[in-house]
């Protein structure tokens, strides 16, 4: 008997061996990441909750989650088990912390992390609130964007059966306090996105890559797939579906993510990023693969690789703190029609013989994109938006140079990595892309 047991434990012990860089047999990874996440939980309540409800002048912010229907902001919330539905209530008392109580919802995960002060049952809302008599009652309701637009519209009925019509009175849209809650943050919530990033880059650098790539044999969606392995061997997610692995030429992108084999003379671009901690991080690579004879990338790419690494520059120059989202896309274009490059719509290059540039640095963190001040077109709301220390914008941007070889039609070079704005400017958070990596 002794001798099968010990059979059986030297069995896991090689078992856990083998398996060691992606399952920890103790879980304890599980629980590393899961203390990490209880910090970052903790630090926003203690140092961000008040500042951003007191500066949106919101007495009382409801989260209201129901089973099979949950918040977007359920897991920086702590999650938690609800049978029917349940409530994160944060009330400004005017103290120095924010009172945090969790009605209807709780769950040893949520209740031992340690964020909330007092746990209830779902009947509790209306007697809890009736003692705050808050002025009024921020919700997360929105109309320019789907992280704060968490509150369904037959949850909102039943809050008002339940609170009444004097309460139902003062429900405001929660749409700013969620933008500022998410995207200001703590030094351990920047310390997981990281982690994160070094994840995301490493894996996009070695899927473009004669460890991942045959020119000939491999396709673009064989790539993909073995990215979406890593993320499985290593417990990451993704707000991307498929990463998008693509091929561009003269007239744009060819390929993309499909079984299209990978030639040499192709030019190879990736979009994409991992989500880990409820941490998303979103940026793109790029590869050139030789063909028979060339040791380097030819001269005109390289050039317009180069071209868009000088405009970069520009972009990450004219960032700071202080100023709207808005004035720093009008100083940004300003610098870069300053040093010859020309402003274009998305897509639509000219035919000059100048770089066409446009950016999209948008916010980044709790999705690929964030919903915090964006310096990019398809945010106008958020255009508006101060920027602020501790803010992550995803720095990027699509560079068009002319290539000779192409008869003058412009090769389109993105790029795109994360960032933090601090005191500063702007500080990259991991290693940015610098080159164009050579398949041989």
């Amino acid at each position: 008997m002794k001798k099968g047991i010990h059979s059986v434990s030297m069995l896991l012990l090689l078992f856990c061996l083998a398996w060691s860089t992606t399952i920890d047999c103790h879980g304890q990874e599980a629980f590393r990441r899961w203390r990490k996440m209880n910090q970052i939980r903790a630090d926003k309540f203690d140092l961000i909750l008040p500042e951003v409800m007191r500066e949106n002048q919101i007495d009382m912010w409801i989260i209201t989650n129901r089973e099979g229907n949950y918040d977007p902001l359920y897991p920086d919330m702590g999650g938690g088990y609800t049978s029917t539905n349940g409530y994160y209530i944060f009330t400004d008392n005017g103290a120095g912390q924010i009172e945090r109580a969790a009605l209807g919802i709780g769950g040893y995960l949520l209740e031992q992390g340690g964020a909330f002060d007092y746990f209830g049952a779902e009947s509790e809302l209306k007697s809890y609130i009736e003692a705050r008599n808050p002025k009024n009652i921020g919700l997360n309701i929105s109309k320019n964007f789907g992280g704060a637009d968490g509150l369904s519209y037959s949850e909102r009925a039943e809050l008002e059966d339940i609170l009444g019509k004097k309460y139902a009175k003062r429900f405001v849209s929660a749409e700013k306090l969620t933008s500022d809650f998410r995207s200001r943050r703590v030094a351990s919530e920047l310390a997981a996105f990281a982690e994160a990033g070094e994840f995301s880059y490493q894996i996009a650098e070695r899927a473009f890559s004669n460890e991942v790539i045959t020119p000939g044999i491999t396709t673009l969606e064989d790539v993909a797939w073995w990215m979406m392995d890593q993320l499985f061997k290593n417990n990451l997610g993704s707000s991307f579906g498929m990463p998008s692995v693509y091929i561009t030429g003269p007239d744009g992108v060819e390929a993309l993510s499909t079984n299209r084999i990978i030639q040499r003379g192709d030019i190879l671009m990736l979009d994409w990023g991992v989500e880990l901690m409820n941490l998303y991080t979103d940026m793109k690579r790029i590869a050139y693969v030789l063909k028979d004879g060339e040791i380097t990338v030819p001269a005109s790419i390289q050039n317009a690789f180069d071209q868009g690494i000088k405009a970069r520059k520009l972009v990450v120059a004219n960032i700071r703190p202080g100023i709207t989202a808005q004035q720093a896309e009008d100083q940004i274009y300003q610098a870069l029609d300053a040093a010859g490059f020309n402003k274009i719509d998305f897509n639509k290059p000219s035919s000059d013989d100048v770089t066409d540039v446009i950016i999209g640095c948008h916010s980044v963190g709790n999705w690929g994109h964030g919903i915090g001040p964006s310096i990019a077109f398809f945010n106008p709301v958020r255009l508006t938006y101060e920027l602020k220390e501790t803010n992550l914008l995803s720095i990027e941007l699509f560079a068009y140079t002319k290539i000779p070889e192409w008869g003058g039609k412009k090769l389109r070079i993105p790029l795109e990595d994360d960032a933090v704005v601090t005191s500063r400017g702007v500080e990259w958070i991991y290693p940015v892309n610098s080159k164009i990596q050579i398949i041989k």
